[in-house]
């Protein structure tokens, strides 16, 4: 029997924050751990946008090796990152709870010349005045739902970890870029310069962080179980399951969140055009314990609605 779980991480400073709390829970449980650093091509490349290296899971295919290759026993992933089809042999160990879902804009400049604050009573959401903003993402749901949003602003490519991105903002001339809040929150680095961007849907799984482990390691299952969020799981699993259904990826701007609520899930998501310009939405609100297909229900639901046309759409411009 194994004495050291062997946890592989990407090195950057997120990734490593990650798999240290894993570390840090696994203690907890009595179960001694390690870190294993490993390098991925997404961390490499810090120049093409992620919709044009034409790979999912482009963060965890290094880790996804090493653990069938035995150099680890167990791996660390923000679950956004992780492909709905893993990798055969690899199965899900367990979800930690889940942070902040949403996105949030890290914008430069005088408040004032950016937003104009709507009543309290409105959420707090807020409605960009000047309407030739240029703003950085890398991500391609993102790029779209801005678009449909503010349609006359400029969308800058923006690559690189957190560490990096925040760098490149603050010495370009770009009015802001569009991070995700737990990423920063949970290393410390969200700047007061940014807020919430409560309308825009999130990634599925987003704010998630997932264990991953050989299907055949009992060992290092059974000892991630006590690790898991039976609430998170299901959210994330109603997510992942819409986005497989419409066949999405990296390469296509679809959102989804699943929240449980007083017994209920309530579920949003929708597919956009890589220019913003076609939008189809969903939200249903169904009892937990009918959850179980809502995912793979409201992909079917948004299909019919005419989905199919902006995925295939989507399709034959990578063709």
């Amino acid at each position: 029997m194994k004495n050291v779980i062997r946890i592989g991480t990407r090195d950057s400073q997120l990734a490593v924050w990650q798999a240290t709390l894993v570390k840090d829970q696994l203690h907890q449980q009595g179960i001694a751990s390690e870190l294993v650093y490993i390098k991925s091509e997404g961390d490499i490349d810090l120049v093409t946008p992620l919709y044009e290296l034409g790979v999912q899971g482009i963060f965890t295919q290094t880790l996804d090796a090493a653990l069938l290759n035995k150099r680890i026993d167990i791996a660390v992933h923000s679950m956004k990152d992780v492909p709905t089809q893993m990798a055969k042999g690899i199965v899900q160990a367990a979800v930690l709870p889940r942070a902040s879902y949403k996105d949030i804009l890290v914008y430069k400049g005088d408040e004032k010349e950016l937003f104009e604050a709507l009543e309290s009573n409105d959420n707090s959401k807020f409605k960009i005045q000047n309407s030739k903003l240029v703003i950085a993402t890398s991500s391609i749901r993102r790029k779209a739902q801005w678009l449909n949003r503010y349609p006359n602003h400029t969308l800058e490519n923006l690559r690189g970890n957190v560490n990096t991105r925040l760098r490149k903002v603050s010495e370009s001339n770009w009015n802001g870029a569009i991070f995700a809040a737990a990423g920063l929150e949970r290393i410390g680095l969200r700047p007061e310069n940014s807020i919430e961007l409560d309308w825009m849907l999130p990634a599925p799984a987003q704010g998630a962080i997932m264990i991953v482990c050989r299907e055949e390691d009992s060992f290092s299952k059974e000892a991630c179980t006590p690790l898991n969020d039976d609430a998170t799981a299901l959210c994330t699993k109603i997510e992942r399951d819409f986005l497989r259904a419409l066949l999405g990826g990296c390469a296509t701007p679809i959102s989804a969140l699943a929240q449980w609520k007083e017994g209920n899930i309530v579920f949003s998501g929708n597919i956009l055009s890589v220019d913003g310009k076609e939008k189809i939405s969903i939200e249903l609100d169904v009892l937990s314990s009918q959850s179980d297909e809502l995912g793979t229900k409201a992909a079917e639901q948004l299909l019919n609605k005419g989905a199919d046309k902006i995925v295939n759409a989507i399709r034959n411009a990578g063709a």
